[in-house]
């Protein structure tokens, strides 16, 4: 019979029976696990996408600055040879009109795209040009020239091109302009017969009509021609001259240098001024003698700066005299020097853009640059010495007949005997381009650069005239100009700089990444040399020695640091610390031997408290003291911070470093590390494990007595090594100054030490403290068990096992120096610089970018360069990120052996 009891439907389970909790996971469970799995992979690949793709993107955007210059569209036509000789040519920046110059005055106008002739007016030498009224020329006057045709004899202008000079047989010159620039005029006023030349242009014969967005720009030469004056004596042709405009547009500056038959050079200034009430304009002129050194028909050219304080005589065998200038009155020949070897003839010569190189072509075909390096010689009356710097360029088949030079940047042109046409750049020592599509034995007449550097005109003796589109977008960068030294216009030697903007735009961009990586590094290291102990010996102290109470309040005050904002830091360390910094420099210096110290001494006593006292005081109190200790190692420094600027520094410790003063007190005090490591090795035989099983047997105060004076002993074997050795220093002439130590400025790499220090000590105590207190507790507990001491414990068990931690956090902390940004920017000069000392500023890849992107044009080589610094960080992060977790792996599988 069945138990009734079990078949009720109310009956009671007894007590013995337990609650089983389903064994199955609840499907919700499972789906937030899986959407947990799937989002973290998500999460991690979209990182992995966004931090490639920056790369991508930081490469796409650099790549161009090392690309190739090409040849677009070339444009081939035939024009009327002239009958007259033609001694210019010039192109407007819209590459629409292009004029030439006989030596009569007459001007060849035609369209620069289709070759149309146009209908100008030239210059007229026939009518002389009356002078303004209240014009005072104190020179002869030159004599009315007769109706018939005037040819000039010699033909210069300036590196623009559009004022030009004339020199004539009867010893005057006559300056004038060509005025290229166009007008923008309204539709209504377009005249009714216009004949259309291409999609863009058309003409009616005199200028040129060109389509503009809701307007049109008009195109036609304008000459205008100044009076004759005469410079050398009547009769006496001008065979060569060069010309330039300087001064202000108030009071502007001709200045021109003529060579005549006679062989006499003359340098003249032109002073125009124009009254403002009454608009005439008076003209004065005046002349200096530049004695000729050799034949009259050995001189190829004359070169003029614009500034009228150099004049260059190149003659026919390369041999160029410099005169110096400055003093208008008295020229004097500075240098003579030789640009070609023997038996080679000089057949092109110009200045570069900005008139401070010079390039010179010979008749075997080679193109070299010189200018002047400052190299204090006894040779040449300034110490300056013109150089030879750039000359890799290829050579080529034949003399070299033409050079031309662009109006921007430095490039130039070369034209040969067998018509070929060369494109290269000045500070690269490049040859870009060669110019396709002419014939063999092609004779070239001139060649003109376009405005903009985006084309090139060349016309031949029969009337050929090419006209090519060249795209050279960075012609200044390349792998060297970039990461190598480069010798620029005023440095004595090939040197790493970075200069991207200058108060003119003739001056060469200086692009050198290597001075702002090397920034980059020394604020990082120094930073780092601050809060690696800093940051390290506090964890293992707040891990290790403070109560866990005391621990849960000053780990957190650590971790508030970090939230300081990187703004807030630099304009203190800007404003505040940096004065503070300068006027207590000898204090500071003296602080970091002071401050570690103070400390040791502070721990030294404490162990000599008796044991309940040391056990009472330990924790809070014990902080307390040596936060105490360090306010007081503070207050010493400064103290004695006059003293030991009196003493070791002359006085005046920032005189110091800009060289007064001996460098022996110096030299001891850095010798004294050192030299301690050394008076610690030589003792070691004394201070031995023997020696120190003995003070187990006496008193505390005993054994601390006889400890002291070992350490005494020690410290005067130290000083007294370092003293004999900063003497024996000083006396073989060898001086710290100039290397880590040198001339002080106030925002340098120490204030961006203690301020970079400042936010990263947060990082690397934080991820370090965790680490050490993520060893095992049997590790500590082994090693005690076994007579170590706390500190023994914590140096050799302890601290190896957490290494990996503790790397990480170094590793990070170098990443957080390395991509900071506003402290830098904010207290340091900014200063692109390749120098180790201490206090001088920096300039750091993040900085550059801040400071130079706002200013930089979209796609322009300042623009992608900025970019390529930013790939050039990432690549750095990304490297010591790699290296770092390399290493961690390493120490992490040696600790999990543990």
């Amino acid at each position: 019979m069945a138990d009734a009891s079990n078949s009720s439907p109310n009956a009671v389970r007894p007590s013995s029976v337990l609650y089983t909790r389903p064994k199955q996971t609840k499907r919700s469970v499972l789906l937030a696990d899986a959407f947990a799995n799937w989002g973290i992979r998500i999460g991690g690949m979209l990182i992995i996408i966004a931090v490639f793709t920056i790369m991508v993107f930081l490469v796409y955007v650099s790549l161009p600055l090392l690309k190739e210059g090409q040849v677009g569209q070339t444009r081939s036509y035939a024009v009327a040879v002239p009958a007259e000789k033609i001694i210019d040519t010039q192109m407007d920046e819209h590459q629409t009109v292009v004029v030439r110059t006989a030596a009569s005055g007459k001007a060849i106008a035609f369209h620069a795209r289709t070759g149309t002739s146009l209908s100008v007016t030239g210059f007229d030498f026939a009518t002389p040009a009356a002078p303004a009224a209240g014009t005072e020329v104190p020179v002869t006057k030159a004599p009315a020239a007769p109706v018939a045709a005037v040819q000039s004899t010699s033909f210069a202008r300036t590196l623009r091109g559009d004022d030009v000079v004339f020199g004539f047989a009867d010893g005057s010159v006559r300056t004038g302009r060509i005025d290229l620039h166009p007008q923008i005029i309204p539709a209504n006023q377009l005249p009714a017969n216009l004949r259309k030349l291409d999609d863009r242009d058309s003409t009616d014969g005199t200028a040129i009509y060109s389509i503009v967005p809701g307007q049109f720009r008009k195109s036609a030469p304008q000459f205008t021609l100044d009076p004759a004056v005469q410079v050398a004596p009547v009769g006496t042709a001008i065979i060569e001259a060069d010309y330039r405009i300087g001064g202000t547009a108030e009071r502007p500056l001709r200045t021109f240098v003529t060579l005549d038959a006679t062989g006499h050079i003359r340098l003249s200034q032109a002073y125009t001024e124009i009254n403002m009430m009454t608009g005439e304009a008076s003209t004065q002129l005046t002349n200096a003698e530049i004695p000729l050194l050799a034949a009259v028909d050995q001189v190829e050219h004359l070169l003029l700066n614009t500034p009228g304080t150099r004049v260059l005589v190149a003659m026919k065998d390369g041999t160029v005299y410099r005169f110096d200038t400055r003093d208008f009155n008295h020229p004097k020949l500075a240098e003579t020097f030789k640009t070609l070897p023997a038996g080679v003839t000089l057949t092109g010569v110009s200045y570069l853009n900005a008139e401070n190189s010079l390039i010179v072509g010979g008749s075997d075909g080679t193109v070299a640059i010189w200018f002047g390096v400052d190299r204090k010689s006894k040779d040449t009356t300034d110490g300056i010495v013109t150089t030879k710097v750039h000359a890799n360029y290829d050579k080529r088949a034949a003399a070299i007949t033409d050079i031309e030079v662009s109006q921007r940047t430095r490039l130039f042109s070369t034209t040969d005997a067998g018509g070929k046409v060369w494109i290269h750049h000045g500070t690269t020592d490049r040859t870009l381009l060669a110019l396709p599509g002419i014939p063999e034995t092609t004779v070239m007449e001139s060649t003109v650069f376009g405005a903009k550097d985006d084309s090139i005109l060349s016309v031949s003796s029969t009337g050929k005239v090419w006209l090519w589109q060249i795209e050279i977008p960075h012609p200044e960068t390349t792998i060297q100009s970039l990461f190598g030294k480069v010798w620029y216009e005023g440095y004595g030697q090939p040197e790493y700089v970075w200069q991207s903007t200058a108060g003119t735009d003739a001056a060469e961009p200086k692009l050198s990444l290597i001075p702002l990586i090397f920034g980059t590094f020394k604020a990082a290291i120094y930073s780092l040399l601050l809060a690696i102990p800093i940051g390290l010996f506090a964890a293992a102290y707040t891990s290790e020695f403070l109560h866990p109470r005391t621990r849960s309040v000053v780990k957190p005050v650590m971790e508030l640091m970090a939230t300081l904002p990187s703004v807030v830091i630099g304009f203190v360390a800007a404003l505040v610390l940096s004065p503070i910094v300068e006027n207590w420099i000898a204090a500071i210096v003296i602080a970091f031997g002071v401050i570690p110290l103070t400390l040791i001494t502070v721990s030294f006593l404490w162990q000599l408290l008796p044991l309940p006292i040391f056990n009472l005081l330990d924790g809070v109190p014990k902080l307390i003291a040596y936060l105490l200790a360090i306010i007081g190692a503070v207050w010493l420094s400064q103290l004695v911070g006059p003293l030991i600027e009196t003493l070791f520094f002359g006085g005046d410790f920032r005189k110091w470093t800009n060289g007064e003063g001996s460098g022996q007190p110096f030299l001891f005090l850095i010798l004294v590390p050192a030299a301690f490591v050394v008076a610690l090795l030589v003792t070691r035989p004394i201070f031995n494990l023997g020696y120190r099983q003995s003070l187990r047997s006496l008193s505390p105060i005993a054994a601390a007595s006889r400890e002291l004076f070992g350490w005494l002993l020690i410290f005067a074997l130290a000083f007294g090594l370092a003293f004999g050795a900063s003497i024996w220093l000083s006396t073989v002439g060898y001086d710290a100054r100039g290397g880590l130590v040198d001339t002080y400025v106030q925002r340098n790499a120490l204030v961006v030490a203690f301020a970079m220090a400042f936010a990263i000590i947060p990082i690397i105590y934080t991820i370090s403290e965790d680490s050490l207190n993520a060893v095992p507790g049997y590790l500590r507990s082994g090693s005690l068990a076994c007579g170590a001491t706390r500190w023994q414990t914590t140096a050799w068990i302890v601290l190896p096992t957490a290494a990996s931690g503790i790397f990480s956090a170094i590793m990070i902390g170098l990443g957080r120096a390395v991509g900071e940004t506003m402290i830098v920017v904010m207290a340091t000069g900014n200063t692109p610089i390749l120098d180790i000392n201490i206090f001088n500023g920096l300039r750091t890849l993040s900085a550059n970018i801040n400071v130079e992107l706002p200013e930089a044009v979209r796609d322009s080589t300042l623009y992608r360069t900025l970019f390529l610094c930013a790939l050039v960080l990432f690549a750095v992060t990304f490297v010591i990120n790699t290296v770092a977790e390399l290493v961690r792996q390493r120490y992490r599988r040696r600790a999990a052996q543990l």
